[in-house]
């Protein structure tokens, strides 16, 4: 029964709750690797306990942002 209420209210909006979940994940992963990218992040500290969870999800992050390859020299993910 909770499965037809999710599916009848959540249904419609199902592309888009997806869509704003991989942008918010792009994001995060932006937050995280702003260092191995060059911009300054005043929270490196903090993000740097982030980086474990993030090598997961580096090939599907770099491949949606149109690299072929990981910018990274530490993280060969391809």
């Amino acid at each position: 029964m909770s499965r037809g209420f999710r599916d009848y209210y959540a249904g419609p909006y199902r592309r888009r709750l997806a869509r704003s979940a991989r942008d918010e994940q792009d994001l995060l992963m932006m937050v995280v690797l702003a260092e191995e990218l060059g911009v300054p992040n005043p929270a490196a500290f903090y993000t740097l306990e982030l980086l474990p969870a993030v090598y997961g999800e580096m090939h599907a992050w770099h491949r949606r942002a149109g690299l072929e390859r990981s910018p990274f020299d530490t993280v060969a993910c391809c």
